[in-house]
């Protein structure tokens, strides 16, 4: 069974920086290999994966899933989008990904796993599964940063030819396997000298850290707004939904 990866489309915009390695890999598990063996397999094609892929049942019951893949190098993977976006990740991302295991891994040294967890574990979970990657000039990270969504996606609509944005998080690609307007991401500044994609990987790992994250440097982007990432909205009104576009909070008085 492929789990509905058969529902995956490669054609949507936001999908275009993982489709060369997406959609073989889908292949692989629709022909019926599980998501592990064929993670396992572009992965011995690439040249720095720092990690094997093993069946979730690997996974001793009661060891935490970041202290586990921390200590072995492998990562338990389930049969279903959620895993194999996340595996799809860890081959475009491996040293991000490595850093973020680290990071969380030092969390549950220090504190263990709580019913609640940190505010550090908390925002590394967050970038995780639901950040997106912004190069952007200042204009249009200001704007986005203040919930300016009129001036975001009206007056300086034309700058986001001049940015490059991408997906991360593996839950808010799963998500977007049936999009809805709603969708919205965590969205992280990144500052590359160039802002080249191939830069992107290791500048994250050099410079996520778990105080970094756990201030919340997070803007709020509900992705379908993006210009040209979907024909809805380029139609009057669509940025009004303020259930969506949502104003910002008033500053504490």
């Amino acid at each position: 069974m492929a789990h509905g990866i058969e529902a995956i489309d490669w054609d949507a915009p936001w999908l275009q920086p993982w489709r060369a390695l997406g959609q073989p890999l889908a292949r692989a598990v629709i022909a019926g290999h599980s998501c592990s063996q064929a993670l396992n397999a572009l992965a011995a094609s690439l040249p720095h994966c720092p990690v094997r892929f093993v069946p979730q049942s690997a996974l001793p019951p009661g060891q935490a899933y970041e202290a586990f893949i921390f200590n072995t190098q492998q990562v338990p993977t389930r049969d279903g989008l959620h895993d194999f976006f996340n595996g799809l990740c860890w081959l475009h991302f491996p040293q991000t990904k490595q850093r973020l295991n680290q990071l969380q891994a030092a969390q549950i040294a220090h504190s263990g796993i709580a019913p609640v967890r940190g505010a550090a574990r908390d925002a590394l979970t967050v970038f995780d599964e639901n950040a997106a990657l912004l190069h952007a000039p200042d204009a249009l990270w200001d704007a986005l940063v203040r919930k300016d969504w009129p001036t975001l996606f009206g007056p300086l609509r034309p700058l986001w030819q001049a940015a490059r944005l991408q997906l991360f998080g593996h839950a808010l690609l799963e998500k977007l396997v049936q999009p809805r307007t709603a969708i919205t991401s965590h969205v992280y500044r990144v500052q590359t000298p160039t802002g080249a994609q191939g830069d992107w990987d290791p500048w994250l790992s050099a410079h996520v850290q778990a105080d970094t994250l756990a201030a919340k440097p997070f803007a709020h982007l509900p992705v379908l707004g993006v210009p040209g990432w979907w024909p809805a909205n380029t139609a009057p009104g669509f940025y009004g939904d303020v259930s969506v576009f949502r104003a910002p909070r008033p500053m504490p008085g």
